[in-house]
């Protein structure tokens, strides 16, 4: 979807306003990617992310995220004000993110303040400070607001699909609960607690929690949290049987814990997936432990390390008071929901389920842009393999209609590693792939296409090779093995440099497959894509037992 808008910028401070003509759109004539800066302000950290809009896609990239440890959280505990200490530190970090901005050469900044502001006395004197001595406007929004922003973040990032999802943000002073969907969100919720306020109301030494005391927060949590769930639950529809999405440090943090402890603990956390027995292990193990020790843990700040307790059990007293039994973990959440929210706002998405649906497909076509991929080569191979596989159902492969979105996005990037080695580039594939972001695929899906690209040419998957080893079962391995032959014979067909093939038409009889090349031309000389399909078809002989024929 390509969307063209004509509107008057509204400029950083900072920035030099005459480098634009007063005329000049934002989205000028050569429709370049522009860049967008968002600020959250939460309790315990202040996170900047600056972002790469394309006008092209109507999406957006992370160029650079950075957070720092403000804790505005630590109020004044008689008066509730934000301490100077803490507003200074606030203070010194918007400074080093204003700069870094415009050394990014942002156009706009969007800034938000949340819990810790929201309910401070002086918070609104404290957002009047940061204009007065830094010239920053930043929004103190609600905490409804804030579940809004928060959904968009996460619905920018994770395929929805047709399923309804809890989306759970357990914050420094505030805890979000959503209901959603990819069309928009059903309930949103707000719960005054968090896992600073906690530490700091409940968690008065650096001693383990005592059985008692341990109850009593468990006690506290569930009281405040039922309203909520009473709202989120509310809102469920007969048959719905929603996935639970986590954002937030503390599950991440969690999530980092558990992912150490795997053979497979490379993988990205955005879609990782935590089970709730683990995380009741986990838990159990850090409440016997003091904050120096939890600090020593894998991926654990010492920040972190204080406040990760309350933190995990509203994560696991919302698991129950659910009923489920996973959660999801989402990189993205109040500050990528700012970059969304602004991009409605300006026109680059017309809906959220237009922005949603095509999550997948506009993610692989930013890693082609980004990689230099010949598009229109890409998009010849994907319909060759999508022709392939859409009628060698039960002969070439097994797959029910899962590994369609795969076989595409393998397909569109699988010659992306050309640029770095032209011979062995199927493995340079792999890696830029495996360490690109495809947003909407989980983690298992990402790795999938990583493999399915890495396979297409030269050697058959080895046990030995570490692309392969990654792939825990034979389901997974299967799947990759039979698109992966696909994907082989996609490629071969597409030889040349220009568009030779307009189709192929495909049969299949019990073990037997037939393809038929169609020119564009009648007549046309298509010998070399026959010769290149034939050496192909040989080499796939010495792995398998089907019979494949040209026509």
């Amino acid at each position: 979807m390509r969307v063209f808008i004509n509107w008057t910028p509204v400029y950083m401070p900072g920035v030099d306003k005459s480098s634009k003509s007063g005329n000049e759109s934002f989205l000028n004539e050569n429709r370049e990617i522009c860049r967008l800066a968002s600020i959250d302000i939460g309790t315990n950290s202040t996170h900047l992310l600056i972002a790469a809009i394309d006008p092209s896609l109507n999406a957006f990239s992370i160029d650079f995220a950075e957070k720092s440890t403000t804790r505005l959280g630590e109020r004044d505990p008689e008066t509730g004000y934000l301490s100077k200490l803490s507003m200074n530190r606030a203070f010194e970090t918007l400074k080093r993110f204003k700069e870094l901005a415009l050394s990014y050469k942002v156009t706009n900044l969007v800034i938000a303040a949340t819990s810790a502001v929201r309910e401070a006395p002086n918070g609104v004197d404290f957002l009047n400070q940061i204009k007065r001595m830094l010239d920053l406007d930043v929004d103190l929004i609600s905490g409804s607001e804030e579940a809004r922003l928060i959904y968009l973040g996460v619905l920018s990032g994770m395929q929805f699909g047709n399923k309804p999802h809890f989306i759970l943000d357990i914050g420094g002073g505030s805890t979000e609960l959503i209901l959603a969907d990819s069309h928009d969100a059903r309930a949103l919720t707000s719960t005054k607690i968090g896992a600073v306020c906690l530490q700091r109301e409940f968690i008065k030494t650096d001693e383990p929690l005592t059985t008692q005391k341990f109850e009593f927060l468990k006690s506290y949590i569930k009281g405040s949290l039922e309203q909520a769930v009473r709202k989120v639950s509310s809102r469920i529809k007969d048959n719905d049987i929603p996935v639970l999405v986590a954002t937030s440090g503390t599950a991440l943090a969690i999530g980092a814990l558990l992912a150490s402890k795997s053979i497979n603990s490379e993988f990205k956390l955005h879609g990782y997936k935590v089970k709730k027995n683990k995380l009741d292990k986990v838990l159990q193990e850090l409440v016997l432990m003091n904050p120096e020790e939890r600090a020593k843990l894998p991926n654990m700040s010492e920040r972190r390390a204080e406040i990760i307790v309350p933190g995990a059990l509203i994560l696991q007293i919302s698991m129950e008071m659910l009923g489920v039994e996973e959660l999801i973990l989402s990189e993205r959440a109040l500050r990528e929901g700012l970059v969304v929210d602004w991009m409605f706002r300006h026109g680059f998405l017309e809906d959220r389920f237009t922005f949603q649906g095509s999550i997948r497909q506009r993610t692989v076509l930013h890693q082609v842009q980004r990689f230099s991929v010949d598009t229109l080569s890409a998009e010849r191979v994907a319909q060759y393999a999508l022709a392939l596989y859409d009628n060698t159902f039960g002969v070439m492969h097994h797959d029910k209609g899962e590994g369609r979105d795969l076989l595409w996005a393998a397909a569109m990037l699988h010659s992306c590693g050309k640029h770095i080695n032209i011979s062995a580039y199927h493995k340079h594939s792999f890696y830029l792939i495996r360490h690109g972001e495809l947003l909407g695929y989980s983690q298992l899906e990402h790795l999938m296409v990583a493999c399915i690209a890495r396979y297409h040419r030269k050697s058959f998957p080895k046990k030995r090779h570490d692309a392969w080893q990654l792939l825990l079962n034979s389901y997974e391995k299967k799947l990759v093995s039979e698109l992966a032959i696909i994907l082989r014979l996609a490629t071969s067909i597409n030889k040349r440099p220009e568009d030779i093939i307009s189709s192929i038409n495909v049969q299949t009889k019990s073990n037997i497959i037939n393809i038929e090349l169609i020119p564009n031309h009648l007549g046309q000389n298509i010998d070399l894509e026959k010769w290149n399909l034939n050496k192909t078809i040989s080499t796939i002989r010495k792995h398998s037992e089907m019979e494949i024929n040209i026509i």
